[in-house]
C-alpha cells in the first residue's frame, strides 16, 4: 500500500518482504485467524443488547455470579487481579504479610474470650473475680500489642513504600490481627517467623 513507484508505474518490492527466518512451530497462537465472515456473526452475538428487560437482568446476575466466583477464588490464593478494592495493591499486601508472619494476641482473642465467659457463669465469686482480672489484663496486653505492630508497621511502609498512599494500610492490619489465622482473607501467603 505505501510502496514507491518506480518510473515505469511498476511497484518495487520492499527489500524486508521476505523474514530472515522461518516461523518458530511452537509460537503462542496455534490456530488459524478465522475469517472475517465467521468472526463477525461472533462478535456481535456476544455484543448484541438483550431483547428486554429479563434478559438484561439475567445477563448482569450472569456478569455479577462470574465476578463473585473470580473474587472468591482470588481471596482464597490471593490473585491481585481479582481481590477486592479494599484489598488491592502493594502496600495492603505487605501489611497482611507483616501480620500473618508473627503471633500476635489479638487473635488469641476469641479463644480466651470463651475461656473468660466459662469462669464468669461459675458460681465462685473467687473465679468470677479472676475472669475479670483476666479480662482486663487480655484488653491491656491486646492495645499494647496493638501499638507496637502499628508503630513497626507504620515504620517499613516509610521504607519501603515511600511514594505508595498508605493511608488505612495500619487499620487494615489491625483489624486482620483480630481473625484467626485461618479465618482470614485473602488466604495468607506466607508462613509465621518468615519476614515479608
Amino acid at each position: 500500500m505505501f510502496r514507491s513507484r518506480t518510473k515505469e508505474g511498476q511497484v518495487s518490492t520492499p527489500v524486508d518482504a521476505e523474514p530472515t527466518q522461518p516461523r518458530d512451530p511452537e509460537a503462542p497462537k496455534g490456530r488459524p485467524t478465522p475469517k472475517r465472515n465467521e468472526a463477525q456473526p461472533q462478535r456481535r452475538s456476544l455484543t448484541k443488547a438483550p431483547a428486554n428487560r429479563k434478559d438484561a437482568a439475567r445477563r448482569q446476575k450472569e456478569a455479577r455470579r462470574v465476578a463473585l466466583a473470580k473474587q472468591r477464588e482470588a481471596l482464597a490464593n490471593g490473585d491481585e487481579r481479582y481481590l477486592p478494592a479494599r484489598d488491592k495493591g502493594p502496600v495492603r499486601r505487605f501489611a497482611r504479610d507483616f501480620v500473618d508472619s508473627r503471633w500476635t494476641v489479638a487473635e488469641l482473642f476469641l479463644p480466651i474470650a470463651v475461656v473468660i465467659l466459662v469462669l464468669s457463669m461459675m458460681p465462685s465469686m473467687q473465679l468470677r473475680n479472676i475472669s475479670l482480672l483476666l479480662w482486663l489484663f487480655v484488653i491491656v496486653l491486646i492495645v499494647i500489642d496493638s501499638v507496637g505492630i502499628a508503630i513497626r508497621l507504620k515504620r517499613r511502609l516509610r521504607e519501603k513504600y515511600p511514594d505508595e498512599p498508605k493511608r488505612g494500610a495500619v487499620a487494615y492490619a489491625l483489624m486482620r490481627t483480630l481473625q484467626l489465622r485461618r479465618m482470614r482473607l485473602p488466604k495468607p501467603q506466607v508462613a509465621r517467623g518468615e519476614r515479608p
